[in-house]
């Protein structure tokens, strides 16, 4: 991949989950960073305050394995897409941009994570967490109310059904500890195959 690295050897790359679209952070490359983030298939910066390499995860654990890496038009900007195993932050937050979100499916998985966690009282949530028959009982009625809308609702029903599905199917992954972002994940993988 040729680039235009700036006067100061560098190359922004903005770095995106691969599953969600959800911005994590902006970092910098450099030559060498560029070519081990292509060889090991993990993201690695050039820490312009620490005038050094860096494996990002090398300490905290939060890897990010890299689905692809495309530039700009003017062969001067990177976007890394990658598959994160934990936040991008330092501060420990998923997405380095505070005021930024995954959309509604990140933000769902962020709520439902809270939820299992912390299983507020009356919450329908933590309901769903506490019986593993209702929330698989739940996916049945809730296919079935999709279904019936898609042949026979307005486009508007059908989105809902949609939506309550959706929600079921995540209340599902996070009984097992796993998220919509896995699931996402998956389809990545068959559209690259």
């Amino acid at each position: 991949m040729k680039v235009k690295f700036g006067d100061d050897g560098l190359i922004p790359a903005v770095v995106i989950h691969a599953a969600t679209g959800e911005v994590l952070t902006l970092a910098w490359m450099n030559a060498e960073s560029l070519e081990r983030t292509r060889s090991t298939g993990e993201t690695w910066f050039w820490s312009r305050s620490r005038q050094m390499l860096w494996h990002k995860g090398e300490t905290s654990g939060n890897t990010q394995a890299v689905v692809s890496i495309a530039k700009d038009c003017d062969d001067d900007a990177l976007v890394v897409r990658v598959l994160p195993s934990g936040p991008a932050c330092h501060l420990g937050t998923r997405s380095c941009w505070v005021t930024g979100g995954g959309g509604a499916l990140t933000q769902l998985d962020d709520i439902l994570r809270h939820r299992r966690t912390s299983m507020p009282e009356g919450s329908y949530s933590a309901r769903l967490f506490a019986d593993t028959n209702l929330r698989i009982k739940k996916i049945g009625e809730e296919s079935a109310e999709f279904i019936h809308a898609a042949l026979t609702g307005d486009d508007r029903q059908v989105a809902m059904e949609a939506a309550d599905l959706l929600f079921h199917v995540a209340a599902v992954l996070h009984g097992r500890g796993l998220t919509m972002a896995d699931a996402l994940a998956v389809i990545e993988e068959r559209a690259r195959a």
